[in-house]
């Protein structure tokens, strides 16, 4: 009798766990009494078997975590959605209590899903895990290592975020399986395109690691948001890319301005739509003009009413 209430005692969560924990909602209630000895290891055995079991939490009480590794999202999220709504939730999410706030859990992997479950209003089955930062990003990192969908261009702007946070190259190597050659080749491409040009290309599943390096040699400082056009996120790049082996139009010649006597007074260039305008220096002119650069631009608001 005594061995069974042991046992029974063992199955039962802690007596001090606060009476509004559940165990949809605290992964803390499986926590042993006992942690050492014969006891303790067998508690310790059931504490983790509960803890890989499935939850179903309210999509609203799930925040965003660590890195941000899809791009162009919405339309895949409309696609999971009807999946769901047919066949339900098929694959579990990975959560971690929010350390910020613990009656809210943030998102480890599976950011898609509980993006469309919450549109569809219905809960969400995830296993929970108590995961500092660190864990956290290397257990995105891996998951999307192993999804065969994920694109360079995904891959390598994940690789930029870790670098940005502060981790260490050898973290970002085992969150993604890839030596430091070719996590430093991700970096070079994401620290030469950039994050506004990435963010309109998308996704680009069909375009490798050498195209995207070519985009990156070629880009330099020019602003092609805008040239990021087409139906498809392959399309867009492929447009991006026409653009830059278009030939750029001469850049227009500076205009010398010279004063009555004629002596060098200014130069005046366009560059990257503002002008530039070099004063000789000398005469004391360039002071004078930047003291009533405010007085000439009033003159000439009131001159154009």
């Amino acid at each position: 009798m005594a061995r069974k209430g042991l046992l029974k005692g063992l199955m039962d969560a802690p007596t001090d766990t606060p009476a509004e924990a559940t165990p949809d909602t605290r992964v803390d209630a499986a926590r042993p009494r006992y942690t050492t000895g014969a006891i303790g290891a067998v508690s310790q055995s059931i504490a983790d078997l509960k803890a890989r079991s499935l939850v179903e939490v309210d999509p609203r009480m799930i925040d965003n975590a660590g890195m941000r590794d899809r791009l162009g999202e919405d339309a895949e999220i409309e696609a999971l959605m009807g999946s769901i709504r047919d066949y339900g939730q098929q694959v579990p999410v990975l959560l971690r209590p929010n350390p910020n706030n613990p009656e809210r859990y943030q998102v480890v992997y599976g950011r898609r899903r509980v993006a469309a479950l919450k549109a569809l209003g219905q809960p969400v089955k995830a296993m929970v895990r108590v995961l500092d930062d660190r864990a956290l990003v290397l257990a995105q990192g891996q998951e999307n290592a192993a999804r065969k969908d994920l694109s360079f261009i995904e891959k390598a702007n994940f690789a930029r975020q870790m670098r940005d946070a502060g981790y260490e190259r050898k973290v970002i190597c085992a969150a993604l399986h890839m030596d430091k050659t070719l996590i430093s080749r991700m970096l070079s491409v994401a620290d030469r395109v950039p994050p506004g040009l990435i963010e309109a290309i998308g996704a680009a599943p069909s375009v490798g690691r050498d195209r995207w390096l070519a985009l990156a040699e070629r880009i330099g400082d020019r602003d092609l948001v805008a040239s990021a056009r087409g139906d498809s996120s392959d399309a867009r790049f492929d447009a991006v890319m026409a653009e830059l082996k278009a030939p750029r139009p001469p850049a227009p010649q500076p205009v010398k301005l010279a004063t009555d006597t004629g002596e060098p007074l200014a130069t005046l260039a366009r560059k990257s739509g503002r002008l530039v305008v070099n004063v000789e220096p000398g005469d004391g002119f360039d002071d004078w003009l930047a003291e009533n650069l405010t007085r000439l631009h009033r003159d000439w608001q009131q001159q154009r009413d």
